[in-house]
């Protein structure tokens, strides 16, 4: 008989413990403790917007990986970006703003090449973002070789929008 009364008690208390755990579930509201930054809740009238990129494009002729440039958001509107733990940016819909950008080639190793580094604006209209949630990419041109200069392009791919000939 001991030994039944003593699993009840302890399945009693099992299941005391399981409902005093916190609610982790999105239920819980957008400001809850229990979400880390980084799961991508976003508001409702944001998009994100990925605050560093480098294009690659793997060259099946020489069997390796071509490193294209890289991209960073140093300014929105002059300010310093917030980036989030994930690397993204939050940038509001249907409202207008510049983004300032660097661009920098890379070796053949992925180094950068820190002479090849340019800087440029972007400018984003009320049009640019229309749907709330979603992730975009800032290509610094829209393919990963035979290219110059820095001309952002944006895209919902990380991948390069043209592949090279």
């Amino acid at each position: 008989m001991k030994p039944v009364v003593t699993l009840l008690l302890a399945c009693f208390f099992v299941l005391a413990g399981c409902q005093s755990l916190p609610d982790a579930s999105p239920a819980a509201g957008q400001k809850s403790k229990s979400m880390p930054e980084s799961t991508g809740a976003v508001s409702h009238s944001r998009v994100l917007l990925s605050a560093q990129h480098c294009l690659s494009e793997y060259l099946k002729e020489h069997g390796r990986v071509h490193y294209g440039p890289c991209l960073k958001i140093i300014s929105v509107d002059g300010n310093t970006p917030k980036i989030r733990d994930d690397g993204f940016i939050e940038l509001p819909t249907a409202e207008p703003a510049t983004l300032s950008v660097s661009c920098v080639y890379r070796h053949a190793d992925g180094s950068p090449i820190p002479a090849t580094m340019e800087t440029t604006d972007f400018q984003i209209t009320r049009n640019t973002f229309t749907k709330p949630g979603q992730r975009w990419y800032l290509h610094a041109h829209r393919q990963a070789r035979q290219i110059v200069g820095c001309e952002p392009t944006l895209s919902r791919s990380k991948n390069p929008t043209y592949e090279t000939d």
